[in-house]
């Protein structure tokens, strides 16, 4: 198998990352955040979710904080969306790109978003309708698909199934997220050779959680599959709710780290990324207490 030449990398931690911040992070505090990020070479930064500040407090400022970011031309600022509201919200916000997201698990499904898996596709359906209408490409996140808190194992079939669904509703790329960091490079390859059947590699990013340690041996079996977007977040920030002791989201520094070892190209200043990681971590009082 040959590794991609190029591998790009959606940057999570803005949204990803903060929402399950305890403490709220200042508003000028993410944006100036968000600006040093768009400094480092990265092509996809997600800025935040407008989602209701009732769910995600930390998230609140979702509109100031997309309208006053430092916008590069090179460089897209997706959002995420929970829902039709959540996406007019962001369209009256000048938001270019949005991404929506569900889980083949129906337990996480009623845990996580308080509706079964069907009603959130048809929540993604009235958004990608509405996105193209104003010709809004839309990305999609499927949770969970190595394993959940409450059912355990997915079967490779039930992600699939779901992913085809999200390419026919118009959704261009379908992320695979290890939601809570159960996968191994066996789960992973399980998963990804029946995936793969039916949703085209180019269609596919893949987001791991590094609870136990194996986001970055997972990334380079999906590397393997000829998968080139990853997403990550700096400095590892970000875990999931329902998985205790998890540690967040793979750091962006460590795989861009590892695919400079490999010689794969991404286009970003490892050392630049490295000083924003430390920005952020000062700023976060949980992260820098475990220093």
């Amino acid at each position: 198998m040959t590794l991609p030449a190029f591998v790009k990398i959606v940057e999570v931690s803005p949204r990803d990352g903060l929402q399950n911040e305890k403490n709220i992070v200042p508003t000028d505090i993410k944006i100036d955040f968000i600006n040093q990020l768009s400094e480092t070479g990265l092509s996809v930064i997600e800025a935040t979710s407008f989602v209701s500040p009732k769910w995600i407090p930390q998230l609140a400022d979702h509109t100031e904080v997309f309208k006053s970011i430092k916008k590069h031309q090179n460089i897209s600022y997706p959002v995420l969306v929970p829902n039709l509201q959540g996406f007019n919200e962001a369209l009256a916000a000048g938001v270019k790109e949005v991404a929506v997201f569900t889980t083949p698990s129906e337990t996480f499904s009623k845990k996580n978003t308080n509706s079964t898996v069907q009603e959130s596709l048809d929540n993604i359906k009235q958004v990608t309708d509405a996105a193209k209408k104003h010709h809004i490409p839309v990305r999609a996140y499927l949770s969970c698909v190595l394993g959940c808190p409450f059912e355990g194992d997915i079967a490779p079939k039930a992600v699939t199934d779901l992913a085809m669904t999200l390419l026919d509703f118009g959704c261009y790329e379908i992320s695979l997220g290890d939601t809570i960091g159960v996968g191994t490079p066996g789960s992973t390859k399980k998963l990804l050779d029946v995936f793969l059947k039916k949703i085209p590699e180019k269609q596919t990013a893949v987001h791991f959680h590094d609870t136990y340690g194996q986001a970055l041996v997972n990334i380079y079996v999906a590397l393997e599959y000829g998968i080139s977007v990853i997403d990550s977040s700096v400095a590892g920030i970000g875990g999931c709710p329902y998985a205790k002791g998890a540690t967040g989201n793979v750091a962006t520094e460590k795989v861009v780290y590892m695919l400079n070892g490999l010689g794969i190209k991404t286009g970003i200043d490892l050392n630049m990324l490295i000083k924003v990681s430390r920005f952020i971590t000062q700023r976060l009082p949980k992260l820098s207490d475990q220093k």
